[in-house]
């Protein structure tokens, strides 16, 4: 379930939890994603997706999604990644610059989990531990009584993100895995945060201390593309896209880092996802409080 920063109850892509419902609730179904899953199925559905041939598929997503494409820059568009990619137009997405304010990196639908002495986390009926997503347990083991946040994005959601404070990498590293889609119905059957690919930067900023993001690949979206590796960022600054599909981004915070607003902390208790925007403010950095 989802609810929106005024606490009404929304309704998003049911087309696609019906067909995702057939592919992961019944043998046929998941005897396909054997099929669907596979790298190579991945690289090809990608090339298809960077070639004008895949043009006509934008004008029926965009009216089958109710997109409002005057929040983006106007363009022809010479693939659907072309289209995928596109880019709001910056008096669209207001980025809070308050430096103890807390901001989301991107369009999404947000949950947020306290971390426990396990690190184990329930989500929509699947099962992850920090140290699997990272595959480090050193690493894992620092955001222990910390925050985890994750932000789900739908096909129609604005796919760049942001860097969520001024600050700087120190280390960046990519976990190669089996593409599986991040549609809470896949949950119910997959852990899919241990299976798919996914991208992890550990950043030091400046008023959230140590915060490690990971962007998560979904099915048949095998590329996520940053743009820096080893650099100085600032708060808003594009980060990097996702291409072709939904997808996820994790971030973890360690022990009194952040203080998560009370109506996103509230939905996650409840089992509500929150709807937030790239820039929007989440939350609170301790220290300044």
């Amino acid at each position: 379930m989802i609810k929106n920063r005024n606490g009404n109850i929304i309704v998003t892509n049911e087309k696609q939890n019906k067909l995702l419902e057939k592919l992961y609730g019944t043998i046929a179904g998941r005897a396909a994603l054997k099929l669907l899953t596979a790298p190579v199925v991945s690289k090809a559905a990608g090339k298809f997706m960077d070639s004008p041939l895949s043009v006509p598929m934008i004008k029926r997503f965009i009216k089958n999604n109710n997109i409002d494409m005057s929040q983006y820059e106007a363009k022809d568009f010479s693939s659907y990644n072309d289209f995928f990619t596109r880019k709001v137009r910056t008096d669209m997405r207001h980025v809070d610059l308050q430096p103890e304010h807390l901001i989301s990196p991107c369009d999404s639908k947000l949950t947020v989990y306290k971390i426990s002495d396990n690190s184990v986390f329930r989500i929509k009926d699947s099962y992850y531990r920090i140290s699997d997503l990272l595959r480090s347990r050193k690493l894992s083991e620092r955001f222990r009584d910390g925050y985890c946040l994750i932000f789900r994005l739908e096909v129609d959601d604005y796919h760049r993100y942001c860097y969520i404070d001024n600050g700087s990498e120190a280390a960046d590293f990519f976990i190669k895995g089996e593409l599986h889609t991040v549609n809470p119905i896949a949950l119910e059957h997959y852990n899919i945060y241990k299976r798919n690919s996914r991208e992890c930067t550990v950043m030091q900023t400046h008023n959230f201390g140590t915060v490690v993001q990971v962007e998560v690949g979904a099915m048949m979206v095998g590329r996520i593309l940053n743009h820096h590796n080893a650099c100085t960022f600032k708060r808003g600054q594009e980060k990097g896209m996702f291409q072709f599909g939904g997808s996820t981004i994790v971030m973890l915070f360690e022990k009194d880092a952040i203080s998560p607003d009370d109506d996103i902390l509230r939905n996650s208790a409840y089992g509500f996802e929150t709807v937030v925007k790239y820039g929007e403010k989440i939350g609170t950095a301790v220290k300044n409080k």
